[in-house]
Parts: structure tokens; C-alpha cells; sequence
């Protein structure tokens, strides 16, 4: 999973543990390792939500200021499914 560079010291710092996605599809799945500069993304779960579901506090929750901060950094391509990504970051493993 990409993040803004904005928010990828609050998912470092595990302050922020969900991501709403706007996609054709899924685009993860649970279980999966994804990834991130210095460590990895494991999803928890996945699951689709409406757009009435997204709120001031699951923007906040996603290191976001509000809901229209949200959706500009949601939307990727022409997808209209909405989905909460649930994850846990995990820093590297040492030597």
C-alpha cells in the first residue's frame, strides 16, 4: 500500500492504522504484507463501506483533516467502491 508522504510517519509511529481507498476493486487483502520504505504494511481486514460512512472522525483516524481531505487522497483512478483498510505497520526486522 502507497501513502502520502504526509502520513507515512503517523503509520510508522502506529497513530494511524486505517485507510480509506476509493478503487475499482480491492486492491490488497487481509493477511497481506505489503511493502512500506523502511517496513511493511500487514492488512487486517478490508471490507466496503459507503460514502455516507466516512466521517470527520474516520478521516482523523486515517491522519486526515476532514472528510474532504479524505476523499482527494482516497480516490485512485476511476474507481467509485469505497473500502476501509484496516492495517498494522511493522518495522524492519534487525540483523
Amino acid at each position: 500500500m502507497m501513502f502520502a508522504k504526509r502520513l507515512r510517519h503517523g503509520v510508522r509511529e502506529g497513530r494511524i492504522t486505517c485507510s480509506v481507498r476509493i478503487w475499482t476493486r480491492p486492491q490488497v487483502k487481509p493477511g497481506g504484507l505489503y511493502r512500506m520504505e523502511d517496513g511493511h504494511i500487514v492488512v487486517e481486514s478490508i471490507r466496503l463501506i459507503s460514502f455516507a460512512d466516512i466521517t470527520g472522525e474516520l478521516a482523523r483516524r486515517s491522519g486526515l483533516e476532514g472528510v474532504v481531505d479524505l476523499l482527494k487522497v482516497a480516490k485512485h483512478g476511476s474507481g467509485r467502491n469505497v473500502y476501509l483498510v484496516e492495517f498494522q505497520y511493522l518495522p524492519p526486522a534487525c540483523p
